[in-house]
């Protein structure tokens, strides 16, 4: 009998979570820019009708991994069209920070490539009824948030940009130019992120006059948001964690930002 009740109560657990998720279909796909296959992710509640917005999922400089999937389906359990976009392509993904950070510099070094890339996903997409492509937003993770602060900077036609954990030096903001509306969510305890890159990025954004939020969560280092690197971290003597609270927190934080500024 305490077998049994176990059991059951696995499943409920199991079913619970099922139904918390809605009718969430993910789809792994492929399509090319300038000759090289990107390999993303969609991600979008079936049981929903009408056209919805999209949100572009971008990922950390590991690649487009089982973390920005995941990410993918909790948007999309929001209400939205989520997009896992493959910012490296040919399958392309880092086992180490070497590797990492080799794949990620062909884009730090080269901005528009990576607001091509980010383009690229949005033209895919199109293809689907679900998607509604003149509503655009994206949010990124540290690399992935550094890119999607630069395509917002470069005017990329995105509703809402949300930055989790990611570099401020980049593309600098121009009078005039960002039509996205930008929220920041930042590690208090970021060592990759140090408060005089802070202090350039707002007076940047201040001086051009750029809309943006900015939040710091306490105590909170690099990759906060990502169960996964904790164990990264240790095995790579890296300075990143999870940290649970700050995490929670920086996610409600985007809801209600999208709630303010994305029209369903």
């Amino acid at each position: 009998m305490k077998k049994m009740t176990i059991l059951l109560l696995v499943m409920f657990s199991l079913c619970a979570s099922l139904n918390s998720m809605g009718a969430i279909k993910g789809e792994e796909v492929t399509y090319e820019l300038q000759g090289v296959k990107m390999n993303g992710y969609v991600s979008y509640d079936e049981s929903l009708k009408g056209s919805l917005p999209v949100v572009l999922v971008v990922h950390e400089w590991w690649g487009c991994n089982q973390f920005a999937r995941e990410q993918a389906d909790k948007i999309a359990a929001l209400g939205y069209f989520a997009v896992a976009v493959d910012m490296y392509g040919d399958y392309k993904m880092a086992n180490n920070p070497q590797q990492a950070m080799a794949l990620s510099g062909v884009l730090y070094n080269d901005a528009q490539l990576a607001f091509d890339r980010m383009n690229a996903a949005v033209q895919f997409v199109s293809k689907y009824p679900q998607a509604n492509i003149k509503n655009v937003s994206a949010i990124g993770y540290c690399f992935g948030g550094s890119m999607v602060l630069n395509a917002a900077k470069m005017g990329m036609d995105l509703k809402a940009a949300v930055s989790f954990h990611g570099g401020l030096q980049g593309v600098p903001a121009q009078k005039g130019k960002t039509k996205a509306q930008i929220l920041v969510c930042h590690g208090g305890a970021d060592p990759f992120v140090p408060q005089a890159d802070v202090d350039a990025f707002r007076k940047n954004m201040d001086e051009t006059g750029t809309n943006y939020d900015f939040k710091v969560y306490a105590d909170a280092t690099h990759a906060f948001t990502n169960p996964y690197s904790t164990e990264a971290g240790k095995r790579f003597g890296l300075p990143i964690a999870y940290n649970e609270k700050a995490s929670n927190d920086s996610w409600n934080d985007m809801k209600t930002f999208f709630a303010k500024h994305i029209t369903k």
